[in-house]
């Protein structure tokens, strides 16, 4: 049955196009008949938008805003059109379409319409950090820059407009890491949302750069960085990431993209902020506001400070920052990939392992695997390795068999001469090596190794407890939310 009731990318498009989002689809076709001549073309359009009494209102509401800062007050849709630009005109009429027809949805599951309010807000914040990231170029192509940005992820938020009952099981993953919930969403729908993305641009005709962005992401023009870029922001913005370098270095990248000091970008950000909140009131989507966030400060990170602020806070300091951490990750995840890329850093970043890897049984359990690591600063890095777990006996079979963390300080020693194996040498080295079963509910998932690959970095019997403790509370928050998931 799921696999009869899936619709293709065309099929999908036409839906949103024609029975989920007509108005849009209307006036996009209609500013789709005027040309971008302003003299020939601005008279024309404002008699269209005259019929219109809210679209009329959105366009002197914005003519009048502080970022257009007339001299003297517009009063009428003509002298608004002719003071703004056909361009501009163009993209204020679509943009109070999308925000109209989208806010209209109905019969949402509550998570659902959080989900669309967040995409919403993100997209129109990300139009207009994407314009103030251009402001010398001249204005179509300031235009063209802020509507790619904000309807690059026009796909997945029309889909979640739309009511339709996969939308209440689609949300029911949300948590899921971003490639693997596009995974499920093509099993499940049929459809990736940038395809949904790029066909509707096509169909509303929203320009080639935006087309481009989604569909040729390996011919990166600055524009097309800047795009990207700014969608991102708005998104970490709203939802800050767990590990705050990663926020910090999306900073860096757009300093380096656009040739500004950290410094004054941030103070562009929070200028756009204040604009974006004004500019949805003019657009009667003041409902959106609070989701338009000020920069994240340090308690809005959901993980750890990065390794520098770390390194100067007490090992009980940072052993409650580690619970506190994976406490927060429980309100608002249910992946088990979050919380083992969660654990993995903070390993890391406190002790300063060489290594910190989760391994993971394969489909019939006769291997076990390493499924993701990172290195000492807490980025990933790829690390192939497995062990054979049919009827042998090795490290990793000694840790399943005691059911609790182990430290091999020195694998020469006897005690472990049962469970030497090649592999085992391979991954100790010359090093150290800490490991724990990952427990669900008491059932084995995986281990988690951590390691220096060489014995000058000394590692006591007292920082080992400190590195069980994490391992423990992780697979305490990994039952809480397994639990709940089921209750």
């Amino acid at each position: 049955m799921r696999e009869k009731s899936k619709l293709t990318s065309a099929q999908w498009v036409a839906l949103l196009a024609k029975e989920e989002l007509p108005a849009i689809t209307s006036i996009a076709g209609i500013l789709d008949k005027f040309s971008n001549d302003d003299r020939s073309s601005i008279p024309s359009l404002s008699k269209v938008i005259l019929h219109d009494q809210a679209l009329s209102s959105s366009l002197l509401k914005v003519a009048n805003s502080s970022s257009r800062s007339p001299i003297k007050r517009v009063t009428t849709v003509s002298r608004a059109a002719i003071f703004l630009g056909i361009q501009s005109v163009k993209n204020i009429c679509l943009t109070a379409k999308v925000l109209e027809g989208l806010l209209n949805s109905k019969h949402l599951a509550p998570a659902v319409y959080e989900r669309l309010m967040k995409l919403m807000a993100n997209a129109f914040f990300a139009g207009l950090l994407a314009r103030m990231m251009v402001p010398n170029y001249d204005e179509s192509t300031q235009e063209e820059v802020y509507l790619a940005a904000m309807m690059y992820n026009i796909g997945e938020t029309s889909f979640w407009s739309t009511g339709n009952p996969l939308t209440r099981e689609l949300i029911q993953k949300i948590g899921m890491p971003k490639v693997a919930f596009e995974q499920y969403c093509v099993s499940v729908a049929g459809v990736k949302f940038k395809e949904l993305s790029i066909g509707l641009a096509r169909t509303w005709n929203l320009g080639e750069l935006l087309i481009k962005s989604l569909d040729q992401p390996q011919s990166r023009t600055k524009e097309m960085n800047i795009i990207r870029l700014s969608n991102q922001l708005s998104e970490a913005i709203g939802s800050p990431p767990k590990n705050r370098a990663k926020f910090d270095n999306l900073l860096k990248d757009i300093c380096t993209l656009i040739n500004v000091k950290q410094s004054t970008l941030k103070q562009n950000i929070e200028t756009t902020r204040k604009l974006a909140v004004e500019l949805l009131g003019s657009y009667n989507a003041s409902v959106l506001e609070s989701y338009i966030k000020p920069l994240p400060q340090e308690k809005d990170f959901g993980a750890i400070p990065n390794s520098t602020e770390l390194a100067n806070l007490s090992i009980e300091q940072q052993l409650i920052i580690s619970i506190r951490s994976l406490n927060a990750l429980t309100k608002s995840s249910r992946s088990i990939n979050e919380f083992l890329s969660l654990t993995l850093q903070l390993l890391s970043q406190i002790f300063h392992f060489h290594r910190c890897s989760f391994w993971v049984f394969n489909q019939d359990r006769s291997e076990l695997e390493c499924r993701q690591s990172v290195d000492s600063d807490g980025q990933s890095t790829r690390f192939l390795y497995s062990f054979a777990m049919a009827e042998t006996e090795n490290i990793m079979s000694y840790v399943l068999e005691q059911d609790e963390a182990v430290f091999v300080e020195n694998y020469q020693d006897v005690k472990w001469r049962n469970y030497l194996t090649y592999e085992s040498e391979q991954l100790i080295e010359s090093g150290v090596l800490c490991l724990s079963p990952v427990k669900v509910n008491a059932k084995v998932v995986g281990v988690i190794s951590a390691q220096f690959l060489d014995k000058a970095s000394y590692f006591t019997e007292n920082e080992f407890i400190h590195f069980e403790l994490i391992a423990d509370h992780l697979n305490l928050c990994l039952s809480y939310v397994s639990k709940r998931m089921h209750s």
